[in-house]
């Protein structure tokens, strides 16, 4: 607040004026960015950053519209028809989406699962069920290998069950699981049941083809290779599947079958959405599509992954998996074998470089992993690649690293 006072020239007055000044604060722009290396959150596109720069309301045209066409989008995505399948939007993370399927789809009544696990995601799951109180039978497999179809036939073969869950890229090490042969074991073995596919970190850059994968639900995230921002997680069903669990759920917040009637009747969240959210993810979808979809966001992301082994092998740093086993998504190190080596430090330092890896170990062997999905490209690769080695050096860890 101002006050002014001046003095009238025809009768020599004297008036005062107050103004009130609204101050704006001021948005930093060269604020440092970061990149991120981690399987979560991943950074996107500035662009992307910039289509939430918008206030609109639950109940607007406009983004009740945003709402249809990310659904709709989803469903080409994922290559089915909108007469078989639905997608059903779920405020919160990744791990809501997987928590609803389950307290939804899973019976009261003579309800039993199989989760077929080879990390700490698929023990999530697991997790999520005996909170549940559910019937579980859980099969787990060894964390730097993908899982043993043979295994899961015998399994399958000897129990019933009602549903079967599985984890598609297992981000603790790395690992793509055989998500179809499981699928198509399911289907010969337990027909009636429903197979869940957690696809958090694969979806929109690895194809798989859910009709022919048997595949009832999946879920994914905003935030990972469609590379939206987080708030929000979805579930792809099928519809038939889904409107036989009316009635199941254990949640009210997390009743799939709800939410998909809410968004069927008006288009409109139960409660309330997370707008500017969805208005980034739109632009993340139309910016996917124009890098030539999935295949294209596959193409990047393997050419990323590609320079990080290359250059981590080079350094003599050996992977946790396999070839065979590896993925395109994250890649699982084992640390070093010298006496300097100190995890927290090496992160620090990468993370005083603006290099952020992921800050922690999830598996029992001692490795650290390296993601390459989110807004990154080759250059970047290499920038972290450098910075690793300026790491080591300060570290006094010579490379490349002894082989035993």
């Amino acid at each position: 607040m101002i006050n002014v006072s001046y003095q009238s020239l025809t009768d020599g007055t004297v008036l005062s004026l107050t103004l009130h000044v609204v101050l704006v604060p001021t948005v930093f722009t060269n604020a440092v960015e970061k990149k991120l290396f981690t399987p979560g959150p991943l950074g996107v596109s500035l662009t992307t950053r910039q289509a939430m720069l918008r206030d609109l309301g639950s109940r607007d045209g406009e983004f009740i519209d945003t709402v249809k066409f990310i659904r709709n989008k989803l469903l080409e995505l994922a290559e089915v028809s909108a007469e078989t399948y639905t997608c059903v939007l779920v405020q919160g993370s990744g791990t809501f989406s997987v928590e609803a399927v389950l307290s939804t789809t899973i019976p009261r009544k003579g309800g039993k699962i199989l989760v077929i696990e080879n990390g700490a995601y698929g023990k999530r799951i697991c997790q999520a069920v005996k909170v549940l109180g559910v019937d579980l039978m859980h099969l787990s497999f060894p964390e730097d290998k993908k899982v043993d179809v043979q295994k899961v036939a015998k399994c399958l073969q000897s129990n019933v069950f009602t549903n079967v869950a599985i984890v598609h890229c297992e981000t603790s090490s790395g690992t793509f699981n055989p998500v179809t042969e499981v699928g198509a074991l399911v289907q010969k073995y337990n027909p009636d049941a429903s197979y869940f596919v957690d696809a958090m970190s694969s979806f929109g850059a690895v194809p798989l083809d859910l009709l022919k994968s048997n595949v009832h639900y999946l879920v994914s995230s905003a935030n990972k290779c469609i590379e939206g921002v987080p708030g929000f997680a979805y579930v792809i069903a099928q519809t038939d599947k889904l409107l036989q669990c009316k009635g199941e759920a254990r949640s009210l917040s997390l009743d799939l079958v709800a939410q998909y009637e809410g968004l069927e009747k008006n288009g409109q969240f139960r409660f309330t959405p997370p707008t500017h959210v969805l208005l980034a993810f739109k632009q993340a979808l139309i910016e996917l599509e124009a890098e030539g979809g999935v295949q294209g966001r596959a193409n990047r992301y393997k050419t990323n992954s590609a320079v990080l082994q290359d250059g981590m092998k080079k350094m003599g740093f050996r992977q946790l998996l396999d070839p065979s086993d590896q993925g395109y998504i994250i890649t699982s190190y084992h640390y070093p074998n010298h006496p300097n080596f100190n995890f927290q430090e090496f992160y620090q330092r990468l993370n005083d470089k603006d290099q952020v890896i992921y800050p922690g170990k999830v598996t029992d062997a001692n490795c650290f992993r390296i993601g390459n999905i989110g807004h990154l490209f080759t250059e970047d690769m290499e920038c972290l690649l450098q910075c690793i080695r300026n790491v080591c050096d300060d570290m006094d860890i010579p490379l490349p690293l002894p082989q035993k």
